[in-house]
């Protein structure tokens, strides 16, 4: 890990430690920027308080960055037990970084860390995203998703929630499948498999928290070339507001499942394409028509 990836870390990742405060994706991409403008290259030295103040950053927030950059040591110890139980980081300026996500550019997670096999990060990758209480014809469409991506040769991408997501996961597993789980609890908890590679933002040691499932969403929706979304509430829960920031932003085509409901009815005025079951028989083939009202 080189100079810049260690700065990255030290910036973004509490470290497994819930009093450490890391810099915000906000804040980083504020650093970034301002850093970037500087009319001397910072690649030869570490940034000072001088440098910070000149940036524009009050000497509050300058020398919250500096002590965050001076815990070395304990980035050391961090990544040494990461090591220990299998957990691997990957920073925004790693060559092993999505490109799905890089270019999100400034708004990409700073870190992730992750558990299995790195390769099928550059494999071609689907998303389904979905509610935790599924009805069964909601039920039998995250199924065939799981089963088609397996058929066809894509990763499934998932967050490993009851519900949608575990039931397209089975599904892709049972049919000789590949699956990244997105994960918003503890990664160094769960088990290396063969066919399963585990992903996390911040730190691989972290509890489960509804702001860590909120924010893995934006990742689950970045990774997938097309994003599938087997059931949703409407204008509430993570489904529903990742979907919602999915569809403004543009960071991936996404396609509802035609269940008539006031959700799917809602997604497709926003810009998702709305499909059956029948259309998953040749993922390739689906294209993207609708106009994103955003």
């Amino acid at each position: 890990m080189n100079e810049r990836e260690r700065g990255f870390l030290l910036l973004t990742s509490s470290l497994g430690n819930a009093e450490r405060h890391p810099l915000t994706v906000s804040q980083l991409r504020t650093l970034t920027k301002r850093v970037r403008a500087m009319e001397r290259p910072t690649e030869e030295r570490d940034l000072s308080e001088f440098d910070l103040l000149a940036l524009g950053f009050d000497r509050e927030m300058s020398h919250r960055i500096l002590r965050l950059l001076e815990q070395g040591e304990e980035l050391s110890y961090y990544l040494q037990k990461g090591k220990r139980l299998g957990c691997t980081p990957i920073t925004r300026v790693s060559s092993g970084y999505p490109g799905a996500l890089r270019r999100m550019k400034l708004d990409a997670p700073g870190v992730l860390w992750a558990k299995g096999d790195l390769s099928m990060l550059s494999s071609p990758m689907i998303s389904l995203v979905g509610s935790r209480d599924i009805r069964p014809e909601n039920q039998r469409f995250a199924e065939a998703v799981g089963r088609q991506a397996a058929r066809q040769g894509y990763v499934l991408v998932s967050g490993n929630a009851r519900g949608a997501d575990r039931i397209a996961q089975e599904s892709c597993l049972a049919a000789g499948g590949r699956v990244v789980v997105v994960v918003a609890d503890a990664l160094m908890d769960k088990c290396a498999e063969e066919q399963i590679l585990y992903l996390c933002e911040d730190s691989f040691d972290l509890s489960f928290s509804a702001q860590r499932a909120l924010s893995r969403n934006r990742v689950i929706h970045c990774l997938g070339s097309r994003v599938f979304v087997a059931q949703c509430d409407y204008q509430t829960g993570g489904t529903w507001s990742g979907t919602e920031k999915n569809l403004s932003c543009g960071w991936s085509p996404v396609f509802c499942f035609d269940d008539h409901s006031a959700a799917c009815l809602s997604l497709t005025q926003m810009g998702a394409e709305k499909i059956g079951l029948d259309a998953l028989s040749d993922l390739d083939a689906l294209t993207f028509r609708q106009e994103s009202f955003f």
